[in-house]
């Protein structure tokens, strides 16, 4: 028996053609998003400020700031000097600072336990992809 006929190969091609111009990631079967880099964090300066995704930025949060990854992906971020994790949940843009990967709200960086150092390598999967690009 054939699984997919003629129009079904067209319909296949055509969903993945959406999913291309949309934006959405697509995760490889098998196999997860993996970083590593470095990691900063901001804190209460911005706190108020509206996010690349249009929600106030909360410093008590945990949430970080990527360049690329959809809007509400969760990542668990791990610090590779003590090897601290958290997850959190990208709601902006950035960093833009050349070898960094991921800017941390104030309070995963406390839990990375990160505040004096201000930057940390770090290792940063993804658990959760968001829908939001």
């Amino acid at each position: 028996m054939k699984l997919l006929t003629r129009h079904g190969s067209a319909a296949v091609v055509a969903l993945l053609f959406c999913f291309c111009l949309t934006g959405c990631h697509l995760m490889p079967w098998g196999r997860k998003h993996v970083e590593k880099g470095k990691a900063c964090w901001y804190g209460d300066e911005y706190k108020g400020r509206l996010t690349a995704s249009g929600e106030p930025f909360d410093p008590m949060a945990f949430t970080a700031a990527h360049r690329k990854l959809s809007f509400d992906t969760v990542v668990l971020v791990k610090n590779l000097k003590n090897n601290r994790s958290v997850k959190v949940r990208i709601n902006d843009r950035g960093p833009f600072v050349r070898g960094r990967i991921i800017d941390l709200s104030k309070a995963a960086a406390r839990e990375l336990d990160m505040i004096r150092e201000g930057v940390v390598p770090v290792r940063i999967e993804v658990v959760r992809v968001g829908r939001r690009k």
